[in-house]
């Protein structure tokens, strides 16, 4: 599976943003999809995952503004970011793996990461 996060960008405090991650190769609606993150001097974390039958789960952190979706159609996974606050600023990866698992040791392939910068 080759995946291609997009949909990054500068935006203000308390906008949106929706990440997509495109995949190609191997049937990609029976892998569980997550979001991970990476700010500055920090080590990646967990966002968001979601299971080929669309059960989710999300970080703390991002409860409530992010939503994870997919369209196996379109091979795509999606992010949809609201309230958007500085400290979301980071590189957002997808990526795919069998274990629906908050933990990126658990997932085998990896996109590129798409810039999100969020001004206060």
């Amino acid at each position: 599976v080759q995946l291609q996060a997009s949909g990054g960008g500068l935006v203000q405090a308390g906008d949106s943003l929706r990440l997509s991650c495109l995949a190609s190769g191997r049937t990609f609606d029976r892998y569980i999809t997550g979001w991970f993150r990476q700010a500055p001097g920090k080590e990646r974390e967990f966002v968001a995952v979601i299971s080929w039958i669309g059960s989710t789960q999300y970080a703390d952190s991002v409860k409530g503004r992010f939503t994870i979706s997919r369209d196996n159609a379109k091979n795509t996974v999606y992010l949809q970011m609201n309230s958007l606050k500085p400290e979301d600023t980071a590189v957002y990866s997808c990526a795919a793996g069998s274990l629906f698992s908050t933990q990126t040791k658990n997932f085998n392939y990896w996109g590129q990461g798409t810039q999100v910068t969020v001004s206060s």
